[in-house]
């Protein structure tokens, strides 16, 4: 059990909970809470620091941590290094009793037998034969395909990288596991068998989430932080939302009985004060207005407050797209598309990882060209188009002020005050280049740059990947008043179900109506994964067992010949005896004498030997081959190689691949040539 004693803590001159006395049992799922800034990451660090790991430390102004010293801990880091380390051990790294007892095993030439016995025993008590299985779940569930287990970690992008450090602390055989946002780089199949594995986890976990659908199905306690205090409720966010309103409805019933009890005492004062036959009254009314417990009103739920303006101009359709072939370098990666965009769409696509929904939204904007088809767009068209880029993209060394003022013209400043104001943009923040923004506010600037030029569509790419949960709750809210059309790719089914009633899937090259509702998305992707996984084994298998059997074909080749050689030598007198007799039949007088013998072995080798090396080198080719297109697969499923600034690069790697597969096709066909005509030339020696 973890407990909290009246702790305080204070960060940069600021404290950010004071008093906070509060359980944390084995087995609960924690859901910690609370507005950006407010000390979330810090109550990481501190749980850290008492078990004496972490990178940054924190020290307790007050109060004590209680934490059972056997515990161990596992926390999700947020950068990975470009190691060369493999995906696989990567992960298995996370499980370091198993790390451990796996390298002593792996090297005992300096190891007595006792020992090893022990080394033994320790690894079956763990069940350390079955750790590489419950890796190669975990990297499944995770999106990895099993060809990517021997890819270096170096080799994986940003995201993918984050997944890899996902999987290795789930490995972990932690007592306490704190996740920090797990679900950013995570698509929805990701998310949903993340959520299966919390619910199994045995230990304590605390996880940090602006995900309220993912909150809703692992957790079973919210610890909320608000205004430097540190509140545990029961029950998973739905529930935990309903009873922080009725404590704040009560508390501004109290606030509100209080200031009229006030006042009236005040009254009472103001008026007997000065008059003798009343002043001992008045002075006991002074008196229990100093004693009275000072109550704050019910603070604002959301700082969040802004909508949608009303769209000047609208015909339909406002884009129109029929027919078309999508994709890159003339290489199409969805076919035959057909998406129309009028003032009533509401359109969710959905799709896996890799599936092609950023391809199919950059085309609906333009950024795009389609490959064949047809592609137009309204002369009213007044697009709002928000995705990573477009954050990326923020002038780093101009306020949100600037930004705004040069959209805005002659606007007055108290206008655009307010008007930032509703994005939570309010004193210093206003004024302070974006360039110090979080990942939260530069999605929020983004957001209030887009609503002020009064779009009629919006193309929405993860709009909510770095937004906490009252920005989403004003999204959400804002959308569904939004009087133009909307198209949205986004992991939050919280923000889908509420904004969006179409849904499309995009799913092997094609863009096809789904029927069904989101909960009925998360029912498909689980099936689809499951087959995508057995067929990944099966290929898998087949490929080891080709590889298996071109071994098998060279150890028996080179057995056969070395069997060969060595028999030569003992069987020598019995060729020449059998030799000797044929010739005698023929020539009576003819026999072999050793040294001929010999002779006969050495000429047979001699003559077999240069096929046997070209057996030998056209195996060792084949190998080199599968490697290099193994690694090619792995270069060309990466999303980014997509993109229009690397099209030399996915030219390059697509005639790279051509030129292999054509060069591994050749090999195979010269080794079986090769192999034929080794056991024609055996057949006649023997």
């Amino acid at each position: 059990m973890i407990e909290f004693k009246d702790v305080s803590v204070r960060r940069d001159g600021r404290v950010l909970f004071s008093d906070a006395s509060f359980q944390l049992h084995p087995n609960h799922k924690i859901g910690l809470t609370g507005n950006n800034g407010t000390g979330k990451s810090t109550l990481f660090a501190l749980l850290l620091t008492q078990m004496g790991v972490g990178d940054t430390e924190v020290t307790l102004d007050k109060g004590e941590v209680s934490i059972p010293e056997s515990w161990q801990v596992a926390h999700m880091a947020q950068e990975v290094g470009a190691s060369s380390q493999t995906a696989i051990d990567y992960v298995l790294s996370g499980d370091e009793q198993w790390y451990q007892l796996n390298e002593a095993l792996s090297d005992l030439s300096n190891v007595s037998d006792e020992q090893i016995g022990i080394l033994h025993q320790q690894f079956d008590e763990i069940d350390g034969y079955r750790t590489p299985t419950k890796a190669a779940q975990i990297m499944a569930g995770l999106g990895f395909k099993a060809s990517q287990h021997e890819q270096p970690v170096k080799g994986f992008s940003g995201g993918w990288r984050m997944r890899l450090n996902l999987a290795k602390t789930l490995m972990s055989r932690a007592d306490l596991m704190l996740l920090d946002e797990p679900t950013n780089h995570l698509d929805l199949d990701a998310i949903l068998w993340l959520e299966t594995w919390i619910n199994q986890f045995t230990s304590l976990v605390i996880v940090i989430s602006h995900d309220q659908t993912f909150l809703d199905a692992t957790v079973d306690h919210i610890l909320h932080v608000e205004q430097q205090k540190i509140t545990l409720y029961t029950g998973n966010y739905q529930q935990f939302v309903r009873t922080r309103h009725e404590r704040m409805a009560q508390q501004q019933q109290a606030y509100e009985k209080q200031q009229a009890t006030r006042a009236h005492l005040d009254d009472f004062i103001r008026r007997f004060r000065a008059k003798a036959s009343k002043a001992k009254q008045a002075q006991s009314r002074i008196k229990q207005l100093e004693r009275m417990a000072e109550l704050s009103p019910m603070m604002a739920d959301n700082p969040f407050s802004f909508k949608f303006y009303e769209p000047a101009h609208m015909s339909t359709p406002l884009i129109e797209m029929t027919k078309a072939d999508i994709g890159y370098s003339d290489i199409p990666l969805l076919h035959n598309a057909n998406v129309q965009v009028t003032p009533d769409t509401r359109l969710s696509l959905l799709g896996m990882n890799g599936a092609g929904k950023s391809t199919l939204i950059k085309a609906l904007v333009g950024e795009l060209k389609v490959l064949s088809g047809t592609y137009q767009v309204s002369d009213t068209l007044k697009l709002g188009y928000f995705n990573q880029h477009q954050m990326d993209a923020l002038d780093a060394a101009a306020t949100p002020m600037q930004m705004l003022r040069r959209l805005a013209g002659k606007t007055s400043d108290a206008t655009l005050r307010s008007f930032l104001g509703s994005f939570d943009f309010r004193g210093e923040r206003i004024d302070t280049p974006s360039e110090l923004f979080s990942g939260g506010e530069r999605a929020r600037l983004t957001l209030a740059l887009i609503v002020w030029q009064r779009p009629n569509v919006l193309v929405l790419d993860e709009p909510t990947n770095h937004l906490d949960l009252q920005m989403r709750q004003a999204l959400t809210l804002a959308l569904q008043g939004f009087q133009g059309a909307v198209v949205l790719v986004s992991h939050d089914r919280e923000l889908i179900a509420n904004v969006c009633d179409e849904l499309y899937l995009v799913h092997d090259g094609r863009i096809d109506e789904f029927a069904g509702d989101i909960s009925d998305y998360g029912k498909w992707l689980a099936e689809k994964r499951k087959q995508e996984n057995a067929q990944d084994k099966n290929s898998n298998k087949q490929a080891k067992d080709k590889k298996a059997q071109m071994t098998l074909v060279s150890r028996e080749t080179d057995n056969r010949a070395k069997n060969k050689e060595a028999k030569h030598s003992e069987s020598a007198q019995a060729t020449a005896t059998t030799k000797a007799e044929s010739q005698t039949s023929k020539n009576p007088a003819s026999t072999l004498s050793k040294e001929e013998q010999r002779k006969l072995a050495a000429e047979q080798r001699k003559l077999t030997a240069p096929i046997r090396r070209e057996i030998e080198n056209t195996e060792k080719a084949l190998v080199k081959l599968d490697e290099q297109l193994a690694s090619l697969e792995t270069e060309l499923a990466d999303t980014e190689l997509y993109e229009a600034h690397r099209k030399a690069d996915l030219i390059a790697l697509l005639d790279k691949q051509a030129s292999l597969q054509q060069q591994h096709n050749d090999k195979e066909e010269s080794l079986l040539v090769a192999m034929t005509s080794l056991e024609e030339m055996e057949a006649k020696f023997n």
